[in-house]
């Protein structure tokens, strides 16, 4: 029997028997996918304890590191030992299979009947490899840098428009946003709010068309551009916060209406789909699926990314708790929606991206990480020799050997739990060594590289050598106290990694700048909100493209949205100066009736006459706001010069 495993541990072993009673309460979420909250991929990680419980009697000099947490830090040491690890045995038989169960779980006082799933087995415990590598190797150690793949993409990098033509912000934003996706929206909009009316809800609905709907999203982007705590503030009146111009495209409970409806699919169909729940039928994206199948194609359609690619995890915030939604704890957004993104590193375009709806019924077994990326990598639309930056989520062995043999090269942070990686510990870097200090195994393709910075960093490669001369410098703290700033060596991977990792980074900085999200009722809807956001953005950086090529200044992305939401609301941004109400117009002094005294009665002496000529002229007419008589004859207008 396995013994009581630690809390401190990032994956509890937990001995699971036929024998051993009734299982407890039934999770809302499997095991597979609380270890993905965790950071890990049950697939690819291994857990230390169930080696360090094998006795060692070989391959001396093997042992095993802690995994990193989702933080990227070090997880708690236990004050225990490794020791040396053998590789594993045979795996149990399926009556006594080990299994993992996320910290959280242990944590709260689990027990081992509750751990038990009913899901399907992850994996069972299998042997790892030994490597043949005996010892890590330094910066002053010669590598052999692989030979570069020949960068053949599909098509040429970079917007796939015509130079000739000149593209508004409009324009562009319906590239993504198309007039026939539009229509459809519409149609399906009009639907839903017929079905509710027709289920009793009492309110008043005309058909949305087409022109309504894009003044409908410019009214998003403009509660974007302009802050509010609340939607209904943007229609307040009578006081010095209102705000004139949403009153001026929309009424208020026509918003909200259309907010209600807003429906990308047939709600008939929705029914039929709906009847398929439990079955591999089902569809947990099909009330998206209209639109987000038009936003993808549009995404690849219309630009082909640089050589440096990098495909990482992005939280699209939601209130609802339904079963597509996720919580990661390291991420600033933990509960939401998970999409797995591929961004052009150069400049943050959204090339392609799918939404994670938990355990697909045409994964392939390998894992989580390995399906979201080869889902995303189509060499037939790519090309190959592009390079891919990942996390140490993705990061496999197995992963980039698949990879190398598409002629893509990758690079990415790794675990030390992850299979097929090293596990030597002779010349290993060690917590006691000076920053800069590096060490490295070449395994084939694959590069394994540490480099100790204020903690130790990982990462693997198949597209550099480990060190090329390349310097970082540092402040760091004497032994008297004071600062200085050192220079200090760095592998070459570290410093590709720092340069080209942060596309999907850069990308949700331009999108959170300006979002269009707010909180919804409906799922669906929150990932439409989204869908204008990525629409936007990728529009304004299509704008950047198409001005770089030419030779002109890009609006900046303010200016550029604020361009966007004057034209879908069929207005200017910059509008016309009003009109200042004068109330200084010549009236007649006197109202007379009678036609014969009207020239005559009411007649007084010219102010500025007087004051100008010094002279005594009468005249029937004054100023109707100074109230002072003037005189306004073809030969002496008197009112112009006084009021000039």
């Amino acid at each position: 029997m396995a013994s009581k495993p630690s809390t401190e541990e990032p994956f509890a072993l937990i001995l699971e028997s036929d024998d051993d009673g009734e299982s407890g309460a039934e999770s809302f979420l499997t095991d597979e996918e609380m270890a993905y909250q965790e950071g890990f991929d049950p697939a690819e990680d291994f857990d230390e304890q169930q080696q360090s419980e094998k006795p060692s009697t070989s391959a001396v000099g093997q042992h095993a590191s802690p995994p990193a947490s989702s933080e990227g830090k070090q997880p708690p040491q236990n004050g225990k030992d490794c020791g040396h690890v053998q590789p594993e045995a045979e795996p149990r038989s399926p009556q006594h299979r080990r299994i993992l169960v996320p910290r959280s779980r242990r944590a709260q006082g689990v027990s081992r009947d509750q751990s038990r799933s009913r899901s399907p087995l992850r994996r069972q415990s299998q042997p790892q490899p030994v490597h043949s590598v005996t010892s890590w190797k330094t910066e002053t150690d010669p590598d052999v840098c692989p030979v570069p793949k020949m960068f053949m993409p599909a098509r040429p990098p970079g917007h796939q428009l015509n130079s000739g033509t000149k593209y508004s912000p409009l324009d562009l934003f319906k590239l993504f946003f198309s007039n026939s996706a539009v229509q459809t929206i519409c149609q399906h909009t009009n639907k839903q709010a017929a079905k509710d009316i027709a289920k009793g809800k009492r309110y008043y609905w005309t058909d949305i068309n087409c022109q309504e709907f894009f003044k409908y999203v410019g009214l998003n982007f403009f509660f974007a551009l302009v802050k509010l705590d609340n939607i209904q503030d943007y229609w307040k009146k009578s006081t010095i916060f209102s705000v004139p111009f949403p009153a001026n495209v929309m009424p208020r409970d026509r918003y909200r209406m259309i907010s209600w409806n807003i429906h990308m699919s047939d709600p008939e169909k929705d029914v039929e789909n709906d009847q398929k729940k439990g079955t591999p039928d089902y569809d947990p994206l099909f009330q998206l699926k209209p639109l987000l199948d038009t936003i993808k194609t549009a995404c690849k359609a219309f630009y082909h990314p640089r050589r440096n690619l990098s495909i990482d995890k992005r939280m699209v915030a939601t209130k609802a708790h339904i079963g597509t939604t996720q919580y990661i704890k390291a991420k600033p957004i933990k509960w939401g929606f998970k999409l797995f993104v591929l961004a052009d590193s150069s400049n943050g375009y959204t090339w392609d991206f799918a939404v994670y709806t938990g355990k697909s019924q045409l994964a392939s077994g390998i894992g989580l990480a390995y399906d979201s990326v080869m889902s995303l990598m189509k060499t037939a639309y790519l090309g190959s020799g592009f390079h891919l930056y990942v996390d140490h989520f993705y990061t496999s062995p197995k992963l980039f050997k698949e990879l190398l043999s598409l002629n893509i090269g990758a690079c990415g942070t790794y675990r030390d739990t992850r299979r097929e990686c090293p596990r030597t510990n002779s010349n290993a870097l060690k917590k006691s060594d000076p920053r800069g200090s590096i060490r490295w195994i070449r395994d084939g393709p694959l590069l394994f590289v540490k480099w100790m910075d204020t903690r130790e960093v990982s990462v693997c490669s198949t597209i550099h050598e480990a060190f090329s001369g390349s310097t970082l410098h540092k402040r760091m703290k004497t032994k008297d106290g004071s600062w200085t700033t050192k220079s200090i060596p760095c592998p070459t991977p570290v410093v590709e990694y720092n340069r080209h990792m942060g596309g999907v980074y850069l990308s949700n900085q331009l999108i959170q700048c300006y979002s269009v999200h707010h909180n919804s009722m409906r799922w669906y809807r929150t990932l439409f909100f989204h869908f204008l956001d990525i629409a936007a953005t990728n529009s304004f950086l299509l704008h950047k493209e198409l001005c770089r090529e030419k030779q002109e200044e890009p609006m900046t992305h303010r200016a550029f949205l604020q361009e966007l939401t004057a034209q879908l609301c069929c207005v200017t941004v910059v509008t016309p100066p009003a009109q200042a109400h004068s109330g200084h117009l010549p009236v007649a002094i006197s109202e007379q009736t009678e036609l014969s005294k009207r020239a005559s009665y009411g007649r007084r002496t010219c102010v500025h006459c007087r004051k100008t000529k010094q002279v005594r002229q009468s005249t029937p007419w004054k100023c109707m706001e100074c109230d002072v008589a003037l005189c306004v004859i073809a030969d002496r207008n008197c009112f112009r010069d006084w009021h000039n």
